[in-house]
């Protein structure tokens, strides 16, 4: 009788213990339900990402897109591109058609060109901030003159990974803009297969602040 008792006890207290243990892992995961161990918000993104983009994707490029190009579709470095292409009637203001191309890339046969993808697939009013030209001439007469260009390349040392010149707002996903064939020419990587870009590469918060620093001997 008293060997009956110590094998159900064992029994019951192996079952508390697997309950227990699923308890804790249940509370783990809801303390960061979307979030891989080991990145933060951002980080999951670019993840994400990787995970999702097939290798040709992410190493095939036709080197038509240059930074040249990439600065004539904006007003300002930052700023939202202009539309560069007839936008179908067919779309009826449905922006969701623009992901169709945009959400993952892909060669077009009207624009003989591979479609960028978007960094931002989640903001799909894209009508809200990028705009087709309608016309080449000016409404009015302006003295506008855009701000110049982030500097490439600003390693501190020889062979180090560059900082990040830009603002990472809704430009987080960093695998978007730097890799496969519609990647700019200038700034596309080929190491994306390495996928978390900001364990090396960190945002440059002002040229100021580096300026402070000084290597010493």
């Amino acid at each position: 009788m008293k060997q009956a008792d110590t094998k159900l006890s064992k029994v019951v207290t192996g079952f508390a213990a697997i309950c227990l243990t699923g308890t804790f892992m249940v509370l783990s995961a809801n303390a960061a339900p979307d979030i891989p161990q080991g990145f933060d918000s951002d980080g999951e993104k670019i993840f994400k990402r990787y995970d999702n983009t097939p290798l040709a994707a992410m190493t095939g490029t036709d080197g038509k897109r240059t930074l040249n190009k990439y600065y004539e579709l904006r007003q300002y470095p930052g700023s939202p591109p202009r539309v560069p292409h007839d936008v179908p009637t067919s779309f009826s203001g449905d922006t969701l058609k623009c992901l169709s191309c945009h959400e993952r890339g892909g060669y077009d046969p009207n624009q003989d060109a591979y479609a960028p993808v978007t960094p931002h697939p989640e903001y799909v009013n894209c009508f809200q901030c990028h705009v087709p030209q309608r016309t080449e001439k000016l409404f009015v007469e302006t003295e506008w003159q855009s701000i110049k260009p982030p500097k490439l390349g600003l390693s501190e040392m020889g062979g180090s990974p560059p900082p990040i010149p830009h603002s990472l707002q809704i430009r987080e996903d960093c695998i978007a803009c730097h890799t496969g064939p519609a990647a700019v020419a200038e700034i596309r990587v080929e190491h994306a297969s390495r996928g978390n870009c900001r364990q090396c590469h960190v945002p440059m918060i002002a040229t100021e602040i580096r300026k402070e620093f000084t290597r010493t001997k």
